[in-house]
């Protein structure tokens, strides 16, 4: 890249040290600068030079409490290279909690932006100016949309050089293998030779505890894996990897057919088979819908997004599946998670919170 990691216009950060430097990004209707907070973290060598950004989508901040989480780690000594953090993308967005720009624009579409451009493009030529030119690789934190909820999964093209590297080491159990939309941030700094991530992980509007801990811990592994983290004595204690990673190249929106009150019968990231009842559409007093009742899983796969709103008229999306590749079955996911799924396990629990779970009757 060709931006120094060193000089952050009057700001300075030398090596082996931290700076908190401010970006200015726009203004606000009363004329009101806006600027981005970013936290720049030096090792003492050269080497890598990693950002991790969250809050794009305004709304979605498990990844700014991840990262604030890590900013916060007194035990986070980098060796060589460099780590920008940056908590909220879109700060015009996440003043509003909106997953959108005040121009109504989203922000994840419009990169790499232009500084004359709409307010969005503006923001997101800012952004890729100061943060990806001077990066070699970003990891980028996001949530489901609102109503709905993701398992943990990362999503990058693997065609690009180092974005498998990146996502094998970030190490989710799910890796769908996505080019990623026109405009979108990783696709666009992939396209300027920034090999880059995203993780969609839980739902709008929270910080939920498990999320944030497999995220800050799936930084601590890409610092790890490019040898940037201080000794092992101060190296913060990185977690085994899941119990079987599944690449998938394939998914599908299963989509109610009928109108209803639905009941669940699965949960985010459980394994269905093909022809499951994934949920019932029943009346509002209560009684199952005649014919198109059951909603059933078109495929062996694993439940990477669900809806969390259970009333649904026909067309609505009920939950995201992640098709099995060649060589993995549901029964091989199964007992690997039975001896070494714990925080899976603990990530299904509490993103099903807020869902009401019936068994398949």
């Amino acid at each position: 890249m060709t931006t120094s990691i060193e000089k952050w216009g009057d700001v300075h950060v030398e090596a082996g040290t931290s700076r908190n430097v401010f970006l200015d990004v726009g203004e606000t209707y009363s004329g009101i600068t806006v600027r981005i907070p970013v936290h720049v973290r030096r090792g003492d060598e050269d080497g890598p030079v990693i950002f991790v950004t969250a809050a794009v989508h305004g709304d979605e901040v498990n990844g700014t409490g991840a990262i604030r989480q890590l900013i916060r780690d007194p035990d986070l000594d980098l060796s060589r290279g460099a780590v920008i953090f940056v908590p909220v993308v879109n700060p015009l967005a996440f003043d509003r909690h909106s997953r959108y720009m005040p121009d109504r624009r989203d922000l994840n579409r419009c990169f790499p932006g232009r500084r004359s451009g709409s307010l969005a493009s503006r923001l997101a030529h800012t952004i890729f100016s100061e943060i990806v030119h001077r990066s070699d690789a970003g990891i980028d934190l996001h949530t489901a949309a609102v109503r709905r909820t993701n398992y943990p999964t990362v999503r990058g093209d693997l065609s690009v050089d180092g974005v498998r590297e990146l996502a094998e080491a970030f190490g989710t159990e799910v890796i769908l293998d996505k080019q990623g939309p026109d405009g979108s941030f990783r696709r666009e700094a992939c396209n300027v030779g920034c090999p880059t991530i995203s993780l969609e992980a839980g739902e709008v509007w929270k910080v939920e505890p498990a999320i944030t801990t497999l995220a800050s811990r799936g930084v601590l592994r890409v610092l790890e894996h490019f040898d940037m983290l201080d000794t092992p004595a101060k190296r913060p204690s990185a977690p085994r990897r899941p119990p079987i990673p599944v690449t998938s190249d394939d998914t599908t929106w299963v989509r109610a057919d009928a109108g209803g009150f639905l009941s669940f019968h699965i949960r985010p990231g459980d394994v269905v088979r093909e022809g499951q009842a994934l949920a019932t559409s029943t009346t509002l007093l209560g009684d199952e819908v005649e014919e198109e009742g059951d909603v059933l899983s078109p495929t062996d796969g694993i439940v990477i997004g669900m809806s969390t709103l259970p009333a649904a008229h026909p067309g609505t999306p009920i939950c995201h599946i992640a098709k099995l590749p060649p060589g993995i079955t549901a029964d091989l996911i199964e007992r690997r998670r039975a001896r070494h799924g714990e925080l899976q396990e603990q990530i299904r629990t509490e993103l099903a919170a807020n869902i009401r779970v019936e068994e398949d009757t």
